[in-house]
């Protein structure tokens, strides 16, 4: 959510950062809103001033009219009496419907500013969409594999990827693991989890996937992308990402700066329906409306935001070079982040099935834009007032894709898959995966 305050000192300068996003200017408009939303509010007050003080005039003049001694003292309070009732009854009907209308424009306003995305950091490049990413810095060398390379939806059908009974179960987009293949899917989560909470400092939290639509509105989810998630029938959403429940932990909270920074982590189930996908990877792992993910979420004061974007990005390559995976980092352009942020960093792993790199994780950094949508404030100690916090998340990482590169990464002439030897120690003795 956008400050209304900022974008009065710089409308110039927040219709630029829209163009940036390929939005149209929309400062006149949001200004437009807000002066009639503050001229309504003044005239309120005002009445409300006016009232008052009648209100008060009406006890003095009651009290002169008990002490009044003559015909005609008493005619000329009671006239007055009469005429301030008449005063103050008008004046509680403007006040109603001022508040009224001060209360529809301050509606109308904040469903603008929430349906505007962030803008983007001043080191984001130009560029409409992901031919203007730039590449940040490749790591590791694609195994030679000395054959030609399946895919891993071929190579997996002997591996215990079953893809026909999740069809026929739940439809397309879900899959079956069975066996040996299921057992590395579950490997890869608590590797994932073990490193980001023993080394990278970052709290282990088992939180609902069901939430409520304020935790999805804080988060960017909704209104606009209401179409991409579940609902359930009681009103409650299945979670796109456990983002939106570690952020929402700081929501409605005034955190001490002691307290900072909060540094979260879960494996979760996570749910998109997908909306508008179709044609999309639509064989595999790639794009399911089920899948797991091991999410990052930090919580920051502001002057720490850039350096735990760093941070968090780094954490999540660390998994892919622990498991021998070849990768690039790439800087998003600023048509092509996402809703929420303000700068983003993908990584995206080498598939040697597929010939080319392909995301695995997304780290931004959203700024106050989040917070202010939460209402999450923190306080400097010896310091008088509140600012929002900043929030940043990444995947770190997503467990099914990263279970596609490793099946394509390390698969073998025979059709077998050799295991990292980083997850050798949670695999059960197990070392390769032999067709079924």
């Amino acid at each position: 959510m956008h400050d209304i305050r900022l974008i009065r000192t710089e409308p110039a300068a927040f219709d630029a950062g829209l163009a940036r996003r390929g939005f149209a200017p929309a400062s006149e408009r949001l200004l437009a809103l807000d002066s009639e939303r503050r001229a309504a509010m003044t005239a309120a007050q005002e009445r409300t001033a006016l009232r008052n003080t009648s209100s008060a005039r009406f006890g003095q003049v009651q009290g002169r009219l008990k002490v009044a001694a003559t015909v005609a003292e008493r005619f000329e309070a009671e006239k007055e009496l009469e005429e301030l009732r008449t005063f103050v009854a008008a004046m509680k009907g403007e006040i109603a419907e001022l508040e009224a209308t001060a209360e529809r424009l301050d509606g109308e306003l904040s469903a603008e500013l929430a349906a505007l995305p962030n803008l983007p950091a001043d080191d984001v490049p130009e560029g409409a969409d992901e031919t203007g990413n730039a590449v940040v810095h490749l790591r590791g060398t694609p195994r030679a594999l000395g054959f030609e390379a399946k895919e891993h939806d071929a190579l997996g059908e002997r591996l215990g990827l079953d893809f026909e009974a999740a069809a026929r179960i739940a439809g397309a987009r879900f899959a079956v693991l069975r066996g040996g293949v299921a057992r590395l899917h579950r490997a890869l989560g608590q590797f994932m989890l073990d490193v980001q909470t023993r080394e990278n400092g970052y709290t282990e939290v088992i939180p609902p996937v069901l939430v409520r639509g304020d935790a999805m509105f804080g988060t960017g989810q909704l209104p606009k992308f209401g179409e991409d998630s579940f609902q359930t029938t009681d009103g409650r959403w299945l979670i796109p990402t456990a983002e939106v429940s570690l952020t929402n932990i700081a929501r409605e909270q005034i955190l001490s700066d002691r307290e900072l920074p909060l540094r979260f982590c879960a494996l979760t189930p996570c749910f998109r329906s997908e909306a508008g996908a179709a044609g999309r990877d639509t064989r595999g792992m790639i794009r399911q409306h089920q899948f797991e993910k091991v999410e990052l979420v930090s919580i920051v004061p502001p002057d720490q935001s850039e350096a735990e974007h760093e941070r968090m990005t780094a954490c999540a390559e660390g998994i892919l070079d622990r498991l021998g995976l070849a990768y690039r980092r790439m800087l998003l352009c600023a048509g092509d982040m996402g809703f929420t942020a303000r700068k983003t960093y993908d990584l995206e792993v080498w598939l040697p099935g597929q010939n080319q790199y392909r995301e695995i994780s997304s780290c931004s950094n959203c700024g106050d834009f989040q917070a202010r949508r939460m209402d999450a404030r923190f306080k400097r100690e010896g310091e008088k007032g509140t600012q929002f916090l900043h929030t940043l998340n990444g995947s770190g990482l997503a467990v099914g894709r990263t279970l596609v590169a490793v099946l394509e990464t390390y698969q073998q002439a025979d059709g077998s898959v050799a295991i990292p030897d980083a997850l050798l120690p949670y695999m059960g003795g197990l070392t390769v995966l032999e067709p079924m």
